[in-house]
């Protein structure tokens, strides 16, 4: 019997999680994010002349007194943090005993309580070829029950297709955040497209490469038929240690690929194997200063 996604242990995890962020936080030296526009808020970013009609209250007096000039004071408006997770949800991902889709969605719902309870907006989009639905955005840290009900639904697309799952995600997201991506990145055309769509639309892309050592070194010998769980297509193979030896070896390109494409474009990049502890993984990215801001 599969176990559970968030059992009791997983919520006293993601709760001491969130007090361990807080005191990350109260160290480290980052501003909060705020956004560009100009509003109501409290911090000066600008001035400008007066003109008729503007509020006396935001007149710089101070200026006024000396140079009989009268300039308005320009506030910077905080704005929510918006954070989507996108979880690859394809049957690569479900491979065996689907460890790799169940540790995606926990990373994602330990890393979306931090955020809710830092009260930004969070969303989950699960993917594939095709965005595969969304949880509209939650704030507040009690919404992370449909967080969990929203994950543990069955959600699958047929094969992986980045480019076009992410450019069906950007083209109906309007607001612009952090976009964080988990995946195997096993797309047979590229997963770089994809990114890079991201990156365009100004999301600020968050990668977690998922993988399973059973993956780069399954226990195969002899004559086999391998068949694509996406494509169907189906591979004759003697399994050979030589063979193997070679595969395992194109495994690894594959991960340092992947890696090297985030460190060129300055994306940060965390490895997520399957067999580490999820909480290990969430402190690695807090060290990091990759999502708490």
């Amino acid at each position: 019997m599969t176990e559970p996604l968030f059992d009791d242990e997983f919520r006293k995890k993601i709760e001491l999680l969130y007090l361990v962020s807080k005191k990350v936080f109260a160290g480290n030296s980052q501003a909060t994010r705020r956004s560009k526009r100009l509003g109501a808020g409290i911090e000066v970013r600008d001035f400008r002349g007066y003109s008729a009609g503007d509020d006396l209250r935001h007149i710089d007096w101070n200026y006024y007194a000396s140079t009989r000039e009268l300039l308005v004071r320009l506030f910077e408006e905080e704005e929510d943090l918006h954070i989507y997770f996108l979880v690859d949800a394809s049957p690569s991902m479900e491979v065996g005993d689907g460890a790799k889709l169940r540790y995606a969605k926990r990373v994602a719902a330990a890393l979306a309580y931090i955020g809710l309870s830092n009260l930004d907006r969070v969303s989950v989009v699960p993917f594939a070829d095709r965005v595969l639905g969304t949880l509209p955005a939650s704030r507040g840290p009690s919404q992370i029950w449909k967080v969990f009900e929203f994950l543990e639904r069955e959600t699958t697309g047929p094969r992986t297709d980045f480019a076009t799952a992410l450019r069906d995600f950007v083209s109906r997201t309007r607001r612009r955040g952090l976009a964080v991506v988990l995946s195997d990145f096993y797309d047979p055309t590229g997963f770089e497209e994809g990114v890079n769509l991201l990156r365009y639309h100004r999301f600020e892309p968050l990668v977690f490469h998922v993988h399973d050592e059973q993956d780069a070194r399954p226990n195969l010998r002899g004559d086999i038929e391998l068949i694509d769980c996406e494509s169907g297509d189906v591979v004759r193979v003697t399994a050979t240690p030589a063979l193997l030896a070679r595969y395992a070896a194109a495994y690894d390109a594959q991960l340092e690929r992947v890696e090297a494409f985030c460190r060129q474009k300055n994306l940060l990049y965390f490895r997520a194997p399957v067999h580490t502890a999820f909480d290990e993984l969430v402190l690695r990215v807090f060290r990091a200063g990759g999502f708490l801001r």
